[in-house]
C-alpha cells in the first residue's frame, strides 16, 4: 500500500518568512520604522514561555521588532484588558499577540476583545471571525489560515470536496471550516458530542482534526486518498491523528511537529507586516 505524501509545513513556512523578511525590509526602508509586535503572556506557563519565544525568534529573523510584556500569574482581567488596551493605543505597536491559555480566573473573550481589530494579527477578535467569514479584508486566525496556506502550497483546491473538520474552538475549529467554505467546500463541522464519528470522517476529502485528544483520528477511518491536516498537538509531540496508520490511506498528511505548526507563526508573522504597511500608510509593501 503506497505511503501518503508529507505536507512539509517547516519548509513552507521556511519561504513565507523569507518573503515576509523582504517586505519588512522594505516597509522599514521606506517609512523608517519597522514593524512591531507585542506579544503578552500572563503567568509562566512553560509551553506558552517557549511558544512566545519562538516567535521572538522568528520576528528578528524576519525584521520584525518585538515586544515582550509578562504579567503574573495573579492578573486580573481587568488588568489584561487595560495592558491591551494601552498597546492597541501605542502607534508603536502594530500586531498583538495575546499568548493563550492565561488561567482560569481571566475572562478570555473579554480580553480579545480589547485588542483593536486593526492590531489583531492573530485574528481571535470577533471583528476579525466576522471580516475572515464574510470574506472582507481583515486578519484571518492564524492556524486556519496556516492550514489553508498549506493546502494552497501543495496544490489542494477545496472547491467541491467534502471537508470535515473535528473540533469546534472559537480560534482553530469554527474559522478552518468558515475557511475552507469561502473556498467552496462542503464543510460538516464535527466534535466531542458528535455520533458515529467515524462515519462522518470517512466522508471526507479534506480532514481538518482539531479537537486536542491524541490520536483520535484513526487510519481505518481515512477515506483513501483523503488529504489529512492534523492542527492537534497533545504532550509528547502526539497530534489528533494517528500518524503510522493514516498515512497508509491518506494522499497528503501533515507531521506532527513540522506540518501546521511552523505555518501558524508564518502567518502570524506575515499579518503582522500586513498591519504594520496599513497603519504606515503603505499598504502597497
Amino acid at each position: 500500500m503506497s505511503q501518503a505524501r508529507l505536507m512539509d509545513g517547516t519548509s513552507l513556512a521556511r519561504r513565507m518568512l523569507e518573503e515576509t523578511g523582504k517586505r519588512a525590509a522594505g516597509l522599514t526602508e521606506r517609512t523608517g520604522t519597522a514593524p512591531c509586535l507585542a506579544t503578552v503572556l500572563v503567568g509562566e506557563d512553560p509551553a506558552s514561555v517557549t511558544y512566545v519565544r519562538m516567535k521572538q525568534n522568528r520576528c528578528r529573523k524576519a525584521g520584525i521588532t518585538s515586544r515582550h510584556v509578562a504579567l503574573p500569574a495573579a492578573t486580573t482581567t481587568e488588568e489584561l484588558v487595560g495592558t491591551l488596551e494601552a498597546l492597541s493605543a501605542d502607534p508603536g505597536v502594530h500586531g498583538i499577540l495575546l499568548q493563550h491559555p492565561m488561567g482560569g480566573h481571566i475572562d478570555e473573550r473579554a480580553a480579545f476583545e480589547a485588542i483593536a481589530p486593526g492590531k489583531d494579527v492573530d485574528g481571535v477578535t470577533f471583528a476579525s471571525f466576522a471580516t475572515m467569514s464574510f470574506g472582507l479584508p481583515g486578519f484571518v486566525s492564524c492556524t486556519p489560515g496556516g492550514i489553508m496556506r498549506l493546502l494552497d502550497g501543495y496544490g489542494v483546491d477545496p472547491a467541491g470536496k467534502r471537508a470535515v473538520v473535528v473540533g469546534r474552538s472559537a480560534i482553530l475549529g469554527k474559522p478552518a471550516g468558515m475557511l475552507l467554505l469561502a473556498r467552496d467546500a462542503t464543510v460538516t463541522y464535527c466534535h466531542s458530542r458528535t455520533r458515529d464519528l467515524s462515519a462522518a470522517v470517512r466522508e471526507a476529502d479534506i480532514v481538518v482534526a482539531a479537537v486536542g485528544r491524541p490520536r483520535l483520528i484513526r487510519g481505518q477511518d481515512v477515506k483513501p486518498g483523503a488529504v489529512v491536516i492534523d492542527a492537534g498537538y497533545n504532550p509528547g509531540n502526539i497530534g489528533d491523528v494517528d500518524f503510522d496508520s493514516a498515512a497508509e490511506r491518506a494522499s497528503l498528511i501533515t507531521p506532527v511537529p513540522g506540518g501546521v505548526g511552523p505555518m501558524t507563526i508564518a502567518t502570524l508573522l506575515e499579518q503582522t507586516v500586513d498591519a504594520a504597511a496599513r497603519q504606515l500608510g503603505a499598504a502597497g509593501v
